[in-house]
């Protein structure tokens, strides 16, 4: 009857031993964390056991110290049992003898033990098993009972199971919890990585700061918390701390806060401004710095301040700083790299918003004297007159169209640096006497304009008039040269909305010509005369460009023959404009304005091509070799496109070499010698050579004589014009000259018998006027070249 009680009591206790493991394997399936596993096994598990304590000690990763995660009663109010110890080592008492060695122990009576550390509640009996997975011990379960020999080997065999099924547990969790954290590690990083480009994108194409400054805000809020944030920006020059970026509570203060001086050296911002390095503070350090007198306190203390300075320019640094006040909320170093980032880009925003606004400022101002350049100048018209659509009836704008008189001798005579000089100095006097309201502005060289808005009375332009001529009365002293400065003036209304900027501007500068032709010092007012002058030439202009593409233009030939003999030795090309409408249009009333407009290029290289041709047909005909003059601009020598469509006529037309000869004006002054010089030697393989026209009229020929490759002088006609019985002497100091430099001469205008006789005893070699010929048609020009005139 005994061993049939046995047997049942080991079959009753076995079956709770396999319910106990069947319901903790069920459970682990439902069980996602640890905290839920060590609270089952602590309280299900050792509860069905009878076990009146457990402990669950995890291993750290150093495998030398064994922490306590859980015991019986620490997520359970009713059971107020801790384990004394919560740190255990490795070589320390039974349970670290247990995870040492990886065995399993069950101990009697503890107190024959000297392994054994009393707790709290001292025990007399301990069952201890390792947490093992894959031959590594992860943790220990420790139990303890008061009773001596309680535990028996049915107790380690069901808590050993349960030990390898929490230590499978143990490590799926901890790869998954693994896991979880390296994709939300992943996450941040591409998290960070997207506003950081976010970041770099703002600060490329941040044309606004201010909205620039709260995309920069949203984005950072998104990576750490900042609802209360601020930018500021300092300029040393005037020592003052603008606050140009404000968020308190979450809410934006749109309005920009300036701190002033006086108040600037007692601030954070401040210290943070001449430390010059990133300051993560907690609320200690921050009052340690208050106590230490670097900065006051303003506002309230924050449990966390980050501030990172930064420097955009050797005028502009400023700070950007985050405050925490919430208890929980505490910045760190990565925050501050963060941050540092951050302060590099609105460095770079800034600077490039200078930068721009340096930019803009160069392209709408003058370099030179600092006023508004041309461009500036139409824009601001442009809305002036739109306005007068708003303004009270009888207002006006008025434009001062000024051009310096002599400005361009002065230059010559005392050298352009001088002439800069003068040109401020002037520009400072007459600054002075505009209004708040006037742009002063430079159009180039030495014409300036005035343009005076909301005119309600002409009184108020003539007294404009009276403080200029009364700033520019007295000489003026530049550079230890003592100069008068005066200015031709005209002037130009604009009464409506309708008007146009570009009209003003030319009205305007149609009267300076007016006052310019007057004399020195003079004004004039745009009328009715200008106006229908300017009609003409608006005409002209217009015309200009159909009567290349319909050949309205025709060359005439005026033979150029040798002094001693009269023989044809070439001709000079003159055009004639056949205009459908206005009939015969002489060539003074066209080229200056085609040289105004730029038109004068395509017209030159037209006629070039005229000339070309003719001489081509001539060679086809069988006639002697001659060479043809063509006058050409002097902005073709302003780029070297001309020497490939000189070299492109040759080929077209199959020119003898040196059929071609250019002429300039004296007065048409080439700016760039250096590049016309190498234009010029460009042009030397096809044998062109350069002819100075107008000699001795001009203020540079000795120069250009000097710096450029020059083959043929010509004496102007007015020279010719003194020739009576004896000789000029110019002309003699011209042929001389010409004589020493190696320089063919063509003396232009000869019309008497008596002028050709005296060239005829100097060292002249050529010459062309009417007195042998008249400039004739192409036709008739064909009949003079193999005859003597």
């Amino acid at each position: 009857m005994s061993n049939h009680l046995d047997t049942y009591k080991a079959l009753e206790i076995k079956t709770e031993q396999l319910s106990i493991i069947n319901q903790f394997s069920s459970s682990l399936l439902q069980l996602d964390t640890l905290e839920e596993l060590f609270e089952y096994v602590t309280t299900q598990v050792v509860n069905r056991l009878g076990f009146v304590d457990c402990v669950i000690y995890l291993a750290d990763e150093t495998r030398l110290l064994l922490n306590q995660v859980a015991s019986m009663g620490i997520t359970h109010s009713r059971d107020k049992y801790q384990a004394e110890r919560k740190i255990i080592g490795f070589n320390e008492g039974i349970t670290g003898y247990v995870a040492r060695t990886g065995t399993a122990i069950i101990i009697g009576d503890v107190t024959q033990d000297p392994r054994y550390i009393a707790d709290e509640r001292p025990a007399q009996s301990e069952l201890c098993v390792p947490l093992i997975y894959k031959d590594q011990v992860l943790g220990v379960i420790d139990c303890e009972h008061p009773i001596k020999n309680y535990f028996t080997n049915a107790h380690l065999e069901i808590l050993t199971t349960v030990a390898h099924l929490l230590s499978a547990k143990l490590n799926q969790v901890n790869t998954v919890n693994s896991l979880k954290h390296t994709v939300n590690q992943l996450n941040d990083a591409q998290k960070l990585e997207n506003s950081l480009l976010q970041i770099a994108n703002l600060t490329y194409k941040a044309s606004n700061l201010d909205t620039f400054f709260e995309s920069l805000h949203n984005i950072i809020n998104s990576l750490l918390p900042a609802d209360n944030f601020f930018i500021a920006l300092y300029d040393k020059q005037i020592d003052i701390l603008d606050l140009v970026y404000i968020v308190e509570e979450g809410i934006q203060t749109h309005a920009h806060k300036k701190i002033s001086k006086e108040q600037l050296k007692d601030t954070a911002s401040y210290y943070l401004l001449k430390s010059d390095r990133v300051l993560l503070l907690n609320q200690n350090d921050y009052q340690q710095h208050i106590d230490n007198g670097d900065f006051k306190l303003v506002g309230r203390l924050s449990e966390s301040w980050l501030g990172v300075p930064f420097k955009a320019n050797d005028r502009i640094s400023g700070v950007i700083v985050v405050q925490s006040y919430d208890k929980k909320l505490h910045y760190s170093e990565h925050d501050s790299a963060l941050l540092t980032y951050v302060s590099r880009q609105i460095s770079m925003a800034i600077d490039r918003q200078l930068a721009r606004q340096e930019l803009e400022h160069k392209a709408l101002h003058d370099e030179l004297t600092g006023l508004a350049n041309r461009s500036l100048l139409i824009e601001r018209i442009k809305h002036a007159i739109l306005r007068l659509s708003r303004v009270k009836k009888g207002t006006s704008h008025a434009l001062l169209y000024l051009d310096f008189d002599r400005f361009k001798s002065i230059n010559d005579s005392l050298g352009h640096e001088v002439g800069d000089h003068f040109l401020i100095k002037i520009c400072e006097l007459i600054k002075g006497t505009v209004r708040n309201t006037d742009t002063f502005a430079r159009l180039g060289g030495d014409e300036f304009a005035i343009f005076m808005e909301n005119i309600t009375h002409r009184n108020q332009v003539s007294e404009a008039l009276k403080r200029i001529n009364t700033a520019l009365a007295k000489p003026l002293n530049v550079d230890s040269h003592l100069l008068q400065a005066s200015t031709s003036i005209g002037i130009a209304f604009s009464e409506s909305s309708d008007n146009k900027a570009y009209l003003l501007l030319q009205q305007a500068d149609a009267a300076m010509y007016e006052a310019k032709s007057s004399g020195r010092g003079q004004v004039k007012f745009f009328n009715n005369t200008m106006r229908k002058k300017l009609k003409t030439h608006a005409d002209i202009e217009n015309d200009l460009q159909h009567g290349i593409e319909h050949n309205e233009f025709e060359l005439y030939f005026q033979p150029i023959f040798t002094i001693a003999t009269s023989e044809v030795v070439g001709f000079e090309a003159l055009v004639r404009w056949h205009h459908p409408k206005k009939g015969f249009v002489p060539p003074n009333e066209f080229i200056p304005i085609a040289e105004t407009t730029g038109q004068i290029i395509n017209l030159d290289l037209h006629l070039l091509d005229l000339a070309a041709q003719h001489i081509a047909h001539w060679h086809t005909l069988g006639h002697r070799f001659l060479k043809v003059t063509v006058n050409v601009s002097s902005r073709h020598f302003a780029s070297l496109d001309f020497v490939a469509q000189v070299h492109a006529l040759y080929n077209k037309y199959q020119l003898p070499l040196g059929s071609l000869c250019l002429e300039i004006t004296e007065s048409g002054l080439i700016a760039n010698l250096d590049l016309a010089t190498q234009i010029i030697e460009g042009l030397a393989p096809l044998k062109v050579k350069l002819c100075l026209d107008d000699f001795g009229t001009g203020y540079s020929a000795l120069g250009y004589l000097h710096q450029l490759p020059i083959h043929i002088l010509k004496i102007d006609k007015s020279f010719i014009d003194h020739l009576n019985k004896t000789n000029n002497p110019l002309v003699e100091a011209i042929l001389s000259l010409a004589q020493s430099l190696n320089f063919e001469v063509v003396a232009e205008g000869i019309e008497t018998q008596e002028q050709l006789t005296i060239l005829q005893g100097t060292q002249c070699n050529y010459g062309q006027g009417f007195l042998k010929s008249k400039p004739v048609t192409a036709q008739r020009a064909i009949q003079l070249i193999n005859k003597p005139l």
